[in-house]
Formats: structure tokens, C-alpha cells, sequence
């Protein structure tokens, strides 16, 4: 799927939970791209956020940003990093 059709597609999720105020907008969105996206679309958006997100709605940057934190929180830390 392209980069372009990703974008569309999450902006459309932020804008269906947009009318329940923005804090919602934002778990809502975050919480149907993790449920329903694949782990590489959810990968895909990620990278496209880092490279300056292009696109996408402030709404669904806050919620991929959301997505990136619980990603990171799950992954186990490498013995020896510290």
C-alpha cells in the first residue's frame, strides 16, 4: 500500500473521532490503527511521522506518537544497555 493511501486512510480515522473532542480524537485513532492496521502499515506511518509527517493531521500525529511510545515501552531492553 502506498505511503499517500496510508496517510488518507489514517487522516479519515482522526476525522470519524474528531466530533468526541480532541483527547478522545487521539485514542481512538491510536487505538484503530493498533487493533486494524498491520504491524508494517503501523511501521510505515511511524517512519513517515519521523521524516516530518507530511499529511498528516495533528490529530493522528499525536496518535501515532502514542502508538510509538506503547511500542517502545513493550520492547525488553538489552542487557547491558543502559
Amino acid at each position: 500500500m502506498s505511503l499517500e493511501k496510508l496517510v488518507h486512510m489514517a487522516n479519515q480515522i482522526g476525522k470519524f473521532f474528531n466530533s468526541q473532542g480532541k483527547e478522545q480524537a487521539v485514542a481512538g485513532t491510536a487505538d484503530h490503527i493498533r487493533k486494524f492496521w498491520d504491524p508494517h502499515m503501523r511501521a510505515t506511518i511511524a517512519a513517515h511521522l519521523d521524516a516530518g509527517g507530511a499529511g498528516l493531521d495533528p490529530v493522528v500525529r499525536l496518535a501515532v506518537e502514542r502508538l510509538k511510545d506503547v511500542q517502545k515501552k513493550k520492547k525488553p531492553e538489552k542487557p547491558g544497555d543502559e
